[in-house]
């Protein structure tokens, strides 16, 4: 096949593993790493629009089957970082890490403290109204800029997403390239303060320094019989699966971590085969333990080994 000229990378059949959290995954058709913003708007108008993209943030939140992917993965870099305040709105770049901007708008006395524990980029934070602490993307977020698939550039209102519990209507295809949040001022050594509290508190109750991608599974939704509204989600994912027995459970160089059961952890030499069977044999043990169907967090992308 043959791809549009870039200014950015552009790299056939690249092997995505070193690319994810979890350090699994076969290639992708193509990486493409545009040079800014009108290199991905041409790259994409040019490229025939029968061939897939997938965007991709910096992997935190994904497994990538062994077999690869066959698509052009579509990587934001340098080009897309940048943050900056203006008045109580914060501009960030969609591969502005998290936690950067987090910290950034603290400084500058806005509070968008939420996003500091939360791992991964602004990009993949949107796409999946990306949350923690009771405050989630879409309570703040005012309009997203992407590229469409057909390579127009576009700005999306927040309420056109259809912004609900880690998810989000995305136009298919389309590469969120900046975000604009709304937020309430604080002062910058309280924000910092809190800032730390969160994190001292994750890194005492997760594995952080493990290879994980997160939580592995949404907190199970409140009954509606319950007269709540169904997105209440009080009961939490490592609950059914202690429950379930599932804590520690091994498959492969795969396990549940002790530390956290709904944290997916490559232990080493696990293939994406077993981290996904793993997070299905888990599924399957909550459903018959408790009858509740847990849903993957974790996006999982592309084929089987053995397929394509």
């Amino acid at each position: 096949m043959t791809y549009p000229d870039v200014r950015g990378t552009l790299t056939e059949n690249r092997d995505l593993s070193d690319l994810t959290w979890l350090r699994v995954g076969g290639p992708a058709d193509a990486l493409f790493q545009p040079a800014d913003l009108e290199d991905l708007a041409g790259f994409l108008a040019a490229l025939t629009p029968e061939v897939a993209v997938f965007p991709m943030g910096v992997g935190s939140n994904l497994i990538v089957r062994d077999g690869g992917l066959r698509a052009v993965v579509i990587r934001l870099g340098r080009g897309f970082n940048g943050i900056s305040v203006e008045g109580d709105r914060v501009v960030a770049g969609a591969a502005a890490l998290d936690a950067h901007v987090a910290r950034r708008a603290a400084q500058a006395g806005r509070d968008l403290t939420f996003l500091r524990t939360i791992p991964g980029s602004i990009g993949g934070a949107v796409a999946m109204n990306a949350g923690c602490y009771g405050s989630y993307v879409a309570d703040h977020l005012i309009e997203v800029q992407a590229v469409l698939r057909d390579g127009a550039v576009v700005t999306i209102p927040a309420a056109d997403l259809a912004m609900a519990y880690r998810s989000s209507a995305i136009p298919e295809g389309a590469v969120i390239t900046r975000a604009t949040f709304r937020t309430d001022a604080g002062e910058p050594e309280a924000l910092e303060a809190r800032m730390a509290d969160q994190l001292a508190k994750r890194d005492a109750t997760q594995p952080t320094k493990d290879r994980s991608a997160g939580s592995t599974f949404r907190n199970p939704a409140g009954f509606s019989s319950t007269g709540r509204a169904d997105d209440v989600h009080d009961l939490k994912a490592w609950k059914v699966i202690d429950d379930a027995g599932m804590r520690g459970a091994t498959r492969g160089g795969a396990i549940m971590s002790p530390k956290h059961s709904n944290f997916l952890v490559n232990q080493g030499g696990a293939t994406a085969a077993d981290l996904e069977g793993l997070g299905e044999e888990v599924r399957k043990r909550v459903h018959a333990t408790s009858g509740i169907s847990l849903q993957w967090e974790i996006k999982r992308v592309g084929e089987p080994a053995g397929e394509g």
